[in-house]
């Protein structure tokens, strides 16, 4: 069912256009991607869709009653309540309806006493309360709960005053009141932002499993994948869909770019030709015939434009004025507590890092990440840098940067003996040309700011980079190039990232931060989600270990021949049935992927029934595979 559809809509701010001939169709279920870089219009489209604002032509098309939930990239919630108080008005409804069932439980425990029924009443009770359960009348407190915890609330927190709160557990906040709510379209703008890992992967699992259909805007690659079966990217002032996760995406704009050029090419080549032969044989009586021809069909032929390549992004990368020693960092039992506290923020802390390596720390938000980065530049006796080690680093607020500054000054007061067209050139990859270089840092977008830190940090030629959540702020293309820079850069490599795809990218180890220790995992993100859920199943084995002498009545050396022929009939039943729907799986899956491949053809592209019709299709397959799926993990 199509819920909200958008044709040819049109934005502009101070005459210049934002964004035109935009074309967005969101069905029920869909999960939906917009992308594109810093400054396309993305959030201003997120906007539109939820009528924040107007727009000045086109049309958008959704019922009069379709619910629309949005979560702003600023959001914060305004309340005098508590958290859990704050999150139970999504819910005020059932808990007067739960008051009314109280009462009229009471009326029929009074009537029955008195031996008075009244059938009519009690139908009505029984309608009301089979409503209130099928409403979630039952589990709703749970459900605020699950979604609290989910975000990283802890049970202490939630009698906590929302006007004491930070900015970024607000937003959190403002979160989960919207997936309480389900609405029918859940529009969201960088929701993973003040989210930690683990928080994370509990949203991505939530939203899998959401009812309707959701938007989204982020620049969390590895969450899109997880995510998303729709992109639409905003490039070059207009959209264009592309079906399948967003490395697929990826892949086919790549494929889409490559056969548009190859096909204006070959038409180019066919038109010079052409003319050539018209120039030639024109004025020759013989062959004037053939050249009015082939004229004709020069004129009536459909020309096709050139395709539109990537639009421009920095471009730069990372060189070390000297070598390093092979060791160059280590951290020997180090502990660290903030002013005033008795606990120490964490404590018992061990690492060391030779030359060339790439190492990602993780933790909890909290847990003190930053504060660990910034003990680098300070001495103690429990931080011993290498020799010939020299530290770049990357602040995450960007805090080292002078609002007054010019973008200019900024990098050449820490560069003097660089030329000023030097120091332009510079910026000049980082995207600051003409006059933009004369722009004072405080009215630059995180971007921008990222930007100027960046290219100071690429002239520091420093061979321990020290970055402290790189990719915030970046579109992707940016971090695309950053990664580039990282991955042939010689120096040594330690960052903090929430950033899922950047870290898998980059790094050779992980470093995962507690309050007791330091426990570092030799592979990359992926790597170390496998050990982590290796390790907890190992936990879980452990604790469901039973004693012995329990396990001797239980063994099949123990039962009757009858018992065990039993067993072992069940036990090959259930495993021909977990064959059957392996077989079933794969064969559906082989099916939504040659279907996915049909819908991205222009010709089925520009069929909106027979798209309408494949999707319908796909839909109905990956619904089987969810059931089979269900049906695995049990008989597993």
């Amino acid at each position: 069912m199509i819920l909200m559809q958008v044709n040819n809509l049109m934005k502009s701010f101070g005459g210049s256009v934002l964004f035109q001939n935009i074309q967005i169709e969101i069905q029920t279920n869909d999960r939906i991607a917009i992308v594109g870089r810093n400054g396309a219009g993305k959030s201003t489209l997120l906007k539109i869709l939820t009528e924040e604002i107007a727009y000045d032509e086109g049309e958008i098309y959704k019922p009069k009653e379709l619910e629309i939930g949005y979560l702003a990239q600023h959001n914060d919630i305004t309340s005098t309540k508590t958290i859990w108080d704050e999150m139970m008005t999504v819910f005020a409804h059932l808990q007067r309806e739960e008051k009314e069932l109280e009462t009229f439980a009471a009326k029929i425990e009074e009537m029955s006493q008195q031996e008075n029924y009244d059938d009519k009443l009690i139908h009505e009770y029984s309608r009301r309360q089979d409503q209130f359960a099928e409403d979630g009348g039952y589990r709703y407190e749970s459900d605020v709960r699950g979604v609290l915890i989910g975000l990283g609330f802890t049970e202490e927190e939630f009698s906590f005053q929302i006007s004491d709160l930070s900015g970024g557990q607000k937003t959190r906040l403002a979160l989960g009141k919207l997936l309480l709510q389900q609405p029918d379209v859940l529009i969201l703008d960088e929701p993973t932002n003040h989210l930690d890992i683990a928080t994370l992967t509990w949203l991505e699992t939530y939203l899998t499993s959401y009812p309707g259909a959701i938007v989204i805007v982020s620049h969390d690659r590895y969450f899109l994948d997880k995510i998303v079966n729709i992109v639409y990217e905003i490039a070059h002032k207009q959209t264009t869909k592309y079906h399948g996760s967003y490395s697929r995406f990826l892949e086919q704009k790549s494929l889409n770019y490559e056969r548009d050029m190859k096909r204006y090419e070959r038409q180019q080549k066919e038109i010079k030709d052409m003319e050539d032969f018209v120039q030639r044989n024109i004025a020759r009586a013989s062959t004037t015939k053939r050249a009015q021809s082939r004229r004709k069909q020069l004129n009536k032929m459909t020309k096709l434009d050139r395709p539109l390549g990537e639009e421009s992004s920095a471009s730069f990368s990372f060189d070390v004025a000297k070598t390093s020693g092979n060791d160059v960092l280590k951290i020997e039992n180090y502990s660290f507590t903030h002013e005033g506290d008795r606990e120490p923020l964490f404590s018992n802390i061990n690492l060391t890092i030779h030359r060339g390596e790439r190492v990602a720390l993780i933790g909890e938000n909290g847990i003190g990440k930053t504060t660990l980065l910034r003990a680098l530049m300070v001495e103690d006796s429990a931080i011993t840098l290498g020799s010939n080690v020299q530290i770049g680093y990357y602040a995450q607020e960007q805090e080292k940067l002078t609002d007054t500054n010019t973008v200019l000054n900024e990098v050449w007061d820490d560069f003097p003996h660089k030329t000023e067209e030097n120091i332009r050139t510079v910026l000049g990859n980082f995207l600051f040309s003409g006059e933009d270089v004369l722009k004072h840092i405080h009215t630059l977008s995180g971007g921008e700011k990222a930007r100027v830190a960046l290219a100071k940090l690429m002239l520091l030629r420093a061979n321990f980079l020290v970055l402290d959540e790189p990719t915030n702020h970046l579109d992707v293309m940016s971090k695309e190039v950053l990664e580039n820079a990282l991955q042939y850069y010689e120096g040594t490599v330690l960052f903090v990232s929430h950033d899922r795809y950047f870290i898998n990218k980059i790094t050779d180890k992980i470093a995962e931060l507690t309050s007791s220790d330091l426990t570092v995992y030799l592979g990359d993100y992926d790597y170390y989600v496998d050990k982590k859920v290796e390790e907890a199943e190992i936990k879980k084995l452990e604790a469901e270990k039973v004693p012995q002498t329990a396990e001797v009545k239980t063994t099949p050396a123990n039962m009757s021949f009858a018992e065990q022929k039993r067993l072992q009939s069940e036990q090959r039943k259930v495993e021909r049935q977990i064959d059957e729907i392996e077989t079933n799986i794969e064969k559906y899956e082989t099916q939504i992927e040659a279907l996915e491949m049909e819908m991205t053809k222009p010709e089925v592209f520009q069929d909106h029934e027979k798209l309408l019709e494949l999707t319908k299709e796909t839909d109905e397959l990956k619904e089987k595979v969810e059931h089979l799926m269900e049906e695995w993990t049990e008989l597993h």
